[in-house]
């Protein structure tokens, strides 16, 4: 299985048994409430709203929903809120987390604490879904929101850790191409010596459940034409799912590139935690929270 738009993930995820629990950590914002309304009046997900009852309340008001069957956590204070969302996930009562109107550091604290936070001792990475005008499938780029200058072991971390939310969602084996500026191995890159090191755990088994391939250039993983005309053979060439970045930085131009000025839609999660997290920035658009919802109820199966 392999999904073609976030219209087929939606009705990939609508036609799942049962609503996903989602606990929103500080829902005092229009855009997360709104976005959590349209999940459930799709049949996504039953909403748990943690934050300023009188807030959360008045904000379902205004959007036509005060009778809505949403759960309501009263809750005063971010930190207090971010701590009673991660409990309400560390005591079974949701499948995934989102963060609402808070700052990224106060939401994380919570949930990286390691005495009552959600991580398993593993790395936590930044999955990202690119629906991109031009190309034929949704599109991953990582990771351009966790690890900043990610050591082999950790990209293989963000490897098995996309590759584990595709696996969930269905898909029978991703294709991996692991990025450099070139296409074949240099000594004196260390990024493609890596990409290389990466092919090599994949076709030794320490990578498993999907095609890994790299050093690989931007052109050659995107047009197969290219990548023929370059006499680079591929598995995946022009078909690939996941693009693995060599830092966060280019993780994250590349991404805000395909969205600013190639018009794609995105969605992300954060994957490596007890359960799918939505991490969306405060000024992310209520389309964008509601394409993230679709993606951990997804990653939640």
């Amino acid at each position: 299985m392999v999904f073609e738009t976030f219209d087929a993930l939606i009705r990939h995820v609508k036609a799942a048994p049962g609503r996903k629990r989602m606990v929103v950590a500080c829902a005092n914002d229009a855009h997360s409430i709104g976005a959590a309304l349209e999940a459930m009046k799709e049949g996504i997900v039953r909403p748990i709203l943690v934050g300023e009852r009188d807030v959360m309340k008045g904000i379902l008001e205004e959007l036509n929903a005060g009778d809505a069957e949403v759960e309501l956590w009263d809750c005063t204070g971010l930190q207090e809120s971010c701590e009673l969302a991660v409990r309400l996930i560390r005591e079974g009562k949701g499948d995934f987390l989102m963060k609402g109107k808070v700052d990224t550091s106060i939401f994380l604290r919570e949930v990286v604490n390691k005495e009552h936070g959600l991580g398993k001792g593993g790395i936590m990475s930044h999955v990202t879904m690119f629906e991109v005008p031009g190309y034929h499938k949704l599109l991953l780029p990582v990771d351009g929101g966790m690890v900043p200058y990610p050591t082999l072991a950790q990209k293989k971390a963000i490897i098995d850790n996309t590759v584990g939310v595709l696996r969930r969602m269905g898909y029978d084996c991703p294709k991996v191409g692991v990025l450099a500026c070139k296409e074949k191995l240099d000594p004196k890159m260390p990024e493609t010596v890596e990409a290389r090191q990466l092919q090599e755990m994949n076709r030794q088994g320490e990578i498993t459940g999907c095609i890994v391939e790299g050093p690989i250039s931007y052109d050659c993983a995107m047009v197969k034409e290219i990548a023929d005309f370059k006499g680079y053979e591929s598995q995946i060439s022009g078909d690939v799912d996941v693009l693995v970045a060599p830092n966060i930085h280019a993780g994250n131009i590349m991404g805000k590139m395909l969205t600013c000025t190639c018009g794609a839609k995105m969605a992300g999660i954060i994957e490596g935690a007890k359960c799918p997290i939505i991490m969306t920035s405060r000024g992310s658009s209520e389309e964008e929270k509601y394409l993230s919802i679709v993606v951990a109820a997804a990653a939640a199966e």
